[in-house]
């Protein structure tokens, strides 16, 4: 089990499927469950801060999680919403439902289920998000916390967003990638921080190979590939 915790714009979601696959583990995307739960809110006309509310389409909505590194996916009762939870109306929204403690309490079960049949299953996972290490899976073997510059962040966003076919600015990015950093670490329930026992992992300055490369160190050097 591989806890990989970090703000938005590291490039979490994509070195996290890269070491799932090099360590033919699964691989869960914690960030797209709240996002599913926000298309959920957004469809039904709730306010993403009426908390009574979003419990209640919270509780109704039932998420498929793929773990397949190579094609996780995601569906939202049957449908799937892999490309509606990444758009600007959901990222929007994400930060007020995602802090809302009735949310979080319901996916962070789910979350602990998928892991331990992963586990089961095929022997390892690695699991992204911003409270894995400290609230989801404290006794993960190994505590990854990825950061970069905002700066760094807001330009890998608006080129992903860009190479979607998502129309972004650096500006508007930069400025979200702010938003979202002071929301999510001053947020009453399950705040954004690094683990104590956290390797923390600076890849302003690395590339793709080179934070997975770092990444498969960690591994090697806790003893954790699981091999025959």
């Amino acid at each position: 089990m591989v806890a990989l915790d970090g703000p938005s714009g590291t490039g979490k979601s994509t070195v996290a499927k890269r070491l799932a696959m090099a360590l033919d583990a699964r691989y869960l995307d914690t960030g797209s469950m709240y996002r599913a739960i926000t298309v959920a809110v957004l469809r039904a006309g709730v306010d993403p801060t009426d908390e009574a509310e979003v419990n209640a389409v919270a509780e109704g909505a039932k998420l498929v999680v793929g773990t397949d590194p190579s094609a996780p996916g995601i569906t939202l009762d049957g449908g799937d919403v892999s490309v509606e939870i990444r758009g600007p109306e959901v990222t929007l929204a994400v930060s007020p439902v995602s802090a809302t403690k009735h949310v979080r309490e319901l996916l962070v079960a789910q979350q602990r289920a998928i892991i331990a049949d992963a586990v089961d299953a095929v022997g390892g996972i690695v699991v992204e998000g911003r409270d894995i290490g400290t609230v989801v899976s404290p006794d993960a073997p190994l505590k990854v916390y990825l950061t970069a510059s905002a700066d760094a962040r807001a330009a890998r966003r608006t080129k992903q967003d860009n190479a979607a076919g998502r129309e972004s600015t650096l500006d508007a990015v930069l400025k979200d990638v702010q938003r979202r950093d002071n929301y999510d670490s001053s947020r009453a329930v399950s705040p954004l921080m690094a683990a104590g026992d956290a390797v923390e992992v600076d890849t302003t300055e690395l590339d793709l190979a080179g934070t997975v490369g770092a990444l498969l160190d960690l591994v090697e050097r806790r003893g954790l590939r699981v091999t025959g």
